[in-house]
């Protein structure tokens, strides 16, 4: 999420479609590409539109707009921050599982999906 058209893209869609398909999951918000956000071609060609990398503080205030349970970022490239994301996610399942009551096991069909 270094580019500021897939941020806005979770507050004006995904957000609201997640919330909608999968009610009581909870979300975790994830930047991704975040060697990017260093990345001299990526910084010119936002530059040229006059845009910017969106900043880990960015990523979280969204997660606290969208109401995620967190937020985490990662690079799949250098795997920075990759185990947090996976961590972040199992906590996310488990607290989850927790709050599920009596129909535990059909609720946490639905409690996960990664996008």
């Amino acid at each position: 999420m270094i580019r500021p058209s897939s941020f806005a893209n979770v507050r004006q869609k995904w957000a609201s479609e997640v919330k909608r398909h999968y009610k009581g999951a909870p979300i975790l918000l994830v930047g991704s590409q975040i060697d990017l956000r260093e990345d001299e071609k990526t910084r010119e060609s936002l530059a040229k539109s006059k845009q910017r990398p969106i900043s880990e503080e960015q990523g979280r205030s969204l997660a606290r707009e969208i109401g995620a349970v967190t937020y985490a970022e990662c690079s799949a490239m250098t795997q920075k921050g990759l185990k947090d994301v996976f961590d972040e996610a199992i906590i996310a399942v488990v607290n989850r599982a927790g709050q599920v009551g009596a129909d535990k096991e059909s609720s946490l069909r639905t409690c996960c999906k990664a996008m």
